[in-house]
């Protein structure tokens, strides 16, 4: 598979050698470009190939900044504001509903039994219905920033691009046309967030950050600047002095709040990157990081942002899948880490814990070592009458001190609805095998 940052040379010593590809990339750049890598560009983005002469140099400025210049400035100061804090986040979100319970008209347990392929098409088709519904007409996935200390500390919706970004994984990997459209939709909103030359951040006041951006580049490989590979140098650039790839991308004047977190290398953001930029010198350090901690069962509480260990091998299974074959011999090895996070009644948590094991089992190729029927079961137990699934802790910093914020957690309906999903399309697709 193409690598990211592959593609501009290839295009420019392709023009070199053959005068035919030459004219055709210069008077029909899109079309050329689609024809060349097989890919689908957006109508609304303009592909522009400038030919130099020896009497005439062109000079290529970025794009101006999205925000203006006041703007930025307030968004760097923005952190230590309680006002532009809130207004980063969006309407105050409503209080957590309860689990909920199943009603006459779907499958319960003993109809799941007979038909456990039948019964999770059904809850895969509710659960689409209900992510209709709630994913807002720019094709922005919701989250919910809610404190996990203190339950009386308001809550608030976000949509920040990462969680659309998340959720559109999560639903790639299905055939139901709703699916696909949501997937649209998310690749939509995606565009309309990132900032030259193919970066992604998470709120407003924060920096750019490499999980944010592995994760939209990932939904919408085929934009121009990401097709080109126009990030990868930033990306690169943002590794400490063990090649791990750190969270941040920091510029001088960014603001002192997440400089103490600069020098971390989180393992769930470096599975990401692996999984964007593909196996290469560059990534290797990082790559042999994970394949060692994987090794010495070393990565249980590693991670700043995401509580689980289990959703640190979701993104590892993710790198895996995608770096076929490079980190096939990771397969077996992160099976089996996976496994040991069962209880002593093989359960692997709470449905989102559950949901992210399974997809993980998936992606190394094992996920015949568990019972699809009896995991088929225990997702369509939690789904609610709507099509939903409950609202649980997905992603947070566990760590930082806010005073009185106290520790920040996100999820939502919607994230833990996606995850239920992906791994019921991974087991009904075994089911049905």
């Amino acid at each position: 598979m193409r690598k990211p940052g592959d593609a501009t040379d290839p295009l420019v010593s392709k023009a070199c050698d053959d005068p035919d590809f030459r004219e055709r990339l210069l008077a029909r750049p899109r079309e050329t470009i689609e024809e060349e890598f097989g890919v689908s560009l957006a109508e609304d983005h303009r592909i522009v190939v400038h030919e130099e002469t020896y009497a005439e140099t062109h000079v290529v400025l970025p794009p101006r900044s999205k925000l203006s210049e006041a703007e930025q400035q307030e968004a760097k100061a923005g952190v230590a504001s309680l006002e532009f804090l809130r207004r980063t986040l969006h309407d105050p979100a409503p209080p957590i509903r309860p689990p909920g319970r199943q009603r006459a008209g779907i499958p319960n347990v003993a109809a799941t039994a007979r038909d456990p392929a039948r019964a999770g098409r059904e809850s895969i088709r509710r659960g689409l219905g209900f992510l209709e519904s709630a994913v807002d007409r720019n094709g922005a996935w919701h989250c919910i920033r809610f404190n996990i200390a203190d339950p009386d500390i308001p809550r608030h919706f976000e949509r920040p691009p990462f969680v659309s970004a998340l959720c559109a994984l999560a639903l790639e990997g299905s055939d139901e046309e709703r699916a696909k459209a949501l997937c649209t939709a998310s690749r939509s909103y995606l565009a309309d967030t990132i900032e030259h030359p193919g970066l992604w951040r998470y709120y407003r006041h924060l920096p750019q950050d490499l999980d944010s951006t592995a994760l939209c580049s990932l939904v919408i490989g085929s934009h121009p600047w990401v097709l080109l590979g126009r990030n990868v140098p930033r990306i690169l650039a943002n590794r400490d002095e063990d090649g791990r790839f750190m969270t941040w991308v920091l510029e001088e004047d960014q603001p002192d709040v997440v400089s103490s977190f600069r020098i971390e290398a989180d393992p769930v953001v470096n599975a990401n990157v692996l999984a964007y930029l593909g196996d290469r010198p560059e990534t290797r350090d990082a790559r042999r990081w994970l394949e060692a901690s994987i090794a010495e069962d070393s990565l249980a509480g590693t991670s700043k942002w995401y509580p689980d260990t289990v959703t640190i091998y979701h993104a590892i299974a993710r790198a895996v899948m995608r770096l076929q074959p490079s980190l096939d011999h990771l397969r077996a090895p992160l099976a089996a880490r996976i496994l040991d996070l069962r209880d002593a009644e093989g359960e692997f948590g709470n449905v989102l814990q559950t949901a992210q094991a399974v997809s993980a089992l998936y992606g190394t190729g094992h996920l015949e070592r568990i019972d699809p029927g009896r995991h088929t079961e225990r997702l369509i137990g939690s789904q609610r009458e709507d099509g939903s699934w409950p609202e649980l802790l997905a992603f947070g910093d566990q760590s930082l001190k806010w005073g009185a914020f106290g520790q920040i957690g996100h999820g939502s309906e919607s994230v833990t609805s996606a995850f239920c999903i992906e791994a019921l399309e991974r087991l009904v697709k075994t089911l049905e095998a």
